[in-house]
């Protein structure tokens, strides 16, 4: 047996193999560690050895880990006390991939038993021997150290912080001659800088880290300059309010020289540096924007990347030059860098990175060297982000010609990067395109060429996409960019063909079909109506071959198509409208033919019932005929716990189907409401799930209005067992608040369709012995500050139906209390336009009315 089994035989209900499993485990620690701990095992047996228990406790998944540590929490404890000291002891092997396996191990039983209050004694092992003479121990017990501090939580270690952080300092330190100790304690110290925040507070101590941090970036030692520039990346991170001191000090210089280095991974480090740099600064000027303007700012935005523009932006656009032709298109490097970096740095500084990058692109963008070209054309895509579209618009109108020209430059690399320019140039504002002088020749550009290397595909169909969305409209009767929808979606489906998705170019031109397809204006219909019929003619080969399937690779590469031709149907149906239903019949034919292929897939199950989404809005009360055949799958994806997300989907499509059908859904209502009741009260199904339920019940309610009087009481306890449950959630965390917002969305949307429904039904009275507890509970939420958008327009839309509902007086008195008339006044308040004011208006006059 494995560790794995081992540990899990220990927990069997079988008394034999929970038996043979203590006995394999109890020589595991006396036998298989043993070889762990002796010098004279061969080095593979005792890394293996060592690497294998690792792995047995250790998992990226949450739940297959929490199984883990439960497994290693119930063998006794004698038996883990042997591995462990058989791990310590194996710390100062000379070998490095055995005491480096041992280290691995000490952290992955730390991760598990510090959170539980055992082995809490294991830091001051390790620091105890980091002050050993004995290199080998000092390097692998920093390692221990450095892998614990990343993979527990850093409340559980900040009472030992200072100790930690003396020891890794001084490993750190420049006075350290093995570089081996001082890259293993400078990687320590990146992986405590989150919990040392106490320290950091103290200046005198602040100074000590920086001065080490900083000296390292300067060590003979690539791996220890790396790792330093690591550090300064995360301090910068954490601890941007103290950073001022040490920018004018010293990191202005050290980072710039540091993207320079010939070594590409300590560039690569320093330019990360600066990136990080202009996140900090863009969200400071996000949340600054946001505040009132009469109101100091709670903290300051330093301008680094403004003061540092003169000496980082050369660096940046010489490093731009520094590509590599035989890179992969996915590797990280120094060129790619620096281009993120340039791009931030636009969207921080704004207009004044303009002047100092346009003689850069005018220098370079007819160089003989196509370095210099490529360059050029990513500075000038690089910097259309950020700075006024004032200012861009003049240039961006010099540069198209030039731009288009270079689509069709001789290096791929050229084209490529061209066309990714072009896309952002149509991801700006249209203005800067004069469709009867440029979108020509920017559409035969960016279509000739696709069918010769699929690298260049996915830049010019993002650029097509962003041109449709920009020029298009699927409410508009027709747009500049129609004459040439036929001719592009002929072009894609072209592409398309191939069996293969290289550079994920398939996928991209599949994305571009759907784009087309969603912004199609109304004399492009015919053709979307085509490409509709020649993508289910696909969808319908694909479901032959799935039906036929081999192995687990085939399908899941099928299901990767499937997912494509999917959501570019889903999108002609949105357009189409009740023009769909000419090919209606096939479409759910190959949707239920599919469902029986894909149960394995939830995915393409996703993508299907967004499809059969569109259709039923399209359709409306014409989709009855396919709701016989098709409940059973609805009804299987609700009771589908596991695929929570399908079962959501399948959540909507009930409000669908009720919002199309209106009366006519009533005979599945009773199903429906079961089912949804149901996964209310499983504990199993996960909680996003359950907002979108209660909206569900108003959109039944909704749906078939007074016949919804059978569900009433019992719907009534569940939502104000939601409110009770809303109203004792404490604001721990930012995902608590979003889901806490999106249950009250839920609640009163349930409300306001209970409310209208059982009104035009004459049976409004139903809802008066709920009006207090509603009242109650909208009066708690107005106060409290977490409250979103959606929730305030979602209680203004209640306090509206409500008084609609009565107009006779008969809830008055709730409605005369001050928060009412503070929030409709709150809404009324919104941007011009918005909803939530449009909303708060028709608010306030039903409750004048209900109130007169």
């Amino acid at each position: 047996m494995n560790f794995a089994e081992i540990f899990g035989g220990t927990l069997s209900h079988d008394a034999n193999i929970r038996e043979q499993a203590t006995r394999a485990l109890e020589n595991a620690a006396e036998e298989n560690f043993v070889q762990l701990a002796n010098d004279n095992e061969q080095v593979v047996v005792r890394a293996a050895t060592g690497i294998a228990l690792k792995n047995a406790l250790t998992a990226k998944d949450e739940t297959l880990q929490e199984q883990h540590s439960q497994r290693w929490l119930q063998v006794d404890g004698e038996s883990r006390t042997r591995i462990k000291q058989a791990a310590l002891a194996t710390l100062g092997s000379e070998n490095r991939s055995v005491n480096m396996a041992a280290a691995q191990v000490i952290a992955a039983i730390s991760a598990i038993e510090l959170p539980h209050g055992q082995w809490v004694d294991v830091i001051s092992v390790l620091l105890q021997n980091v002050s050993t003479t004995n290199t080998s121990l000092k390097i692998a017990s920093l390692q221990a150290i450095g892998l614990i501090c990343e993979s527990v939580n850093s409340d559980i270690l900040v009472a030992q912080s200072n100790t930690i952080l003396t020891a890794v300092v001084q490993g750190a330190n420049s006075d350290e001659p093995d570089q081996e100790v001082r890259y293993a304690a400078i990687t320590a110290l990146l992986n405590s800088l989150e919990f040392v925040r106490q320290n950091f507070e103290n200046e005198g101590e602040r100074n000590v880290i920086m001065q080490t941090v900083c000296e390292a970036t300067q060590s003979s030692d690539d791996r220890v300059q790396t790792a330093a520039f690591e550090c300064l990346v995360r301090i910068m991170q954490l601890y941007y309010d103290k950073m001022q001191f040490y920018m004018e000090k010293a990191l202005y210089g050290l980072t710039v020289i540091g993207m320079k280095h010939e070594a590409e991974e300590i560039a690569k480090q320093a330019i990360e540096f600066w990136s990080t740099v202009c996140d900090e600064e863009i969200e400071l000027q996000i949340e600054a924007d946001a505040q009132d303007p009469s109101q100091p700012p709670e903290r300051e935005n330093f301008q680094f990347a403004k003061t540092a523009l003169p000496q980082v932006l050369p660096t940046l656009l010489f490093l731009l030059t520094k590509q590599d032709e035989d890179a992969d298109e996915d590797e990280w490097n120094v060129s790619m860098a620096a281009a993120t970096c340039l791009s931030l740095l636009a969207q921080t500084v704004g207009s004044d990175i303009v002047a100092p990058v346009i003689p850069f692109v005018e220098q370079n963008i007819r160089n003989p060297d196509w370095h210099y070209r490529e360059a050029a054309v990513m500075a000038f895509g690089s910097i259309l982000d950020g700075p006024d579209p004032a200012v861009l618009t003049p240039l961006v109108a010099q540069a198209l010609p030039v731009l288009i020209e270079m689509v069709k430059d001789g290096v791929m690399q050229v084209k490529d990067s061209a066309a990714w320019t072009l896309g952002r140039v149509c991801d700006l504002p249209i203005d800067c395109i004069q469709p009867d002088v440029h979108l020509h020749g920017l559409v035969t550009a960016l279509m000739s060429g696709l069918e010769e290397n699929p690298r260049i595909v996915a830049n010019r169909c993002w650029a097509i996409m962003n041109l449709a969305e920009q020029l298009g409209g699927a409410d508009a009767e027709s747009c500049a960019l129609s004459t040439y929808y036929e001719g592009i979606i002929t072009t894609l489906m072209r592409v398309t063909e191939a069996n293969v998705d290289e550079n994920n170019s398939r996928a991209s031109a599949y994305e571009a079909m759907a784009t087309l397809a969603n912004s199609a204006p109304k004399d492009t219909h015919a053709v979307i109506g085509k490409l509709g019929v020649a993508i289910l003619d696909r969808l319908d080969t694909t479901i032959a071959r799935a039906e036929h399937a081999g192995g687990g690779d085939e399908r899941i590469v099928l299901g990767e198509l499937q997912t494509n031709l999917l959501n570019v149907l889903t999108n002609v149906t949105r357009t189409l409208g009740r023009q769909v239903s000419e090919i209606s019949d096939r479409i759910m034919t190959s949707v239920l033919r599919l469902l029986n292929t894909a149960t394995k897939q939830a995915v393409v199950s996703e993508d299907a019932f967004l499809l059969v989404g569109a259709l039923i809005t399209a359709l409306e009360g014409d989709f009855t005929r396919y709701l016989e055949t098709f409940s059973p799958f609805l009804y299987g994806a609700l009771q589908n716990h596991e695929e929570y997300q399908l079962c959501s989907i399948a959540v909507g499509l009930i409000g669908d189907v009720c919002r199309s059908l209106g009366q006519d859904a009533a005979p599945y209502c009773d199903q429906f409401m079961t089912i949804l009741l149901q996964n209310l009260e499983a504990t199993v199904l996960h909680r996003d799930v359950k907002p979108g339920i209660l909206s569900c019940f108003g959109d039944i309610a909704l749906a078939i209005g007074g016949r919804f009087e059978t569900y009433l009481d019992v719907v009534f306890r569940v939502l104000i067992s939601a409110c009770n449950l809303s109203a004792n959630t404490e604001a721990v965390d930012y995902d608590t608040i979003d889901y806490n917002n999106q249950l009250r969305v839920g609640i009163f949307e349930a409300f306001v369709g209970i409310t209208q429904g059982l009104k035009s039904d004459g049976k409004a009275a139903l809802v008066l012995g709920q009006v207090q507890s509603m009242m109650g509970f909208m009066s708690y939420v107005y106060n409290d500050p977490t409250r979103s958008e959606d929730v305030t327009k979602a209680m203004i839309g209640l306090l509206g139906d409500l008084a609609d509902s009565f107009p006779g007086g008969e809830i008055r008195d709730y409605l005369r209390v001050d928060w009412i008339q503070a929030l409709i006044k709150e809404g009324r308040a919104a941007p011009r336009g918005s909803s939530v004011r449009v909303i708060s208006r028709w608010a306030r006059d039903m409750v004048k009315q209900a109130t007169a």
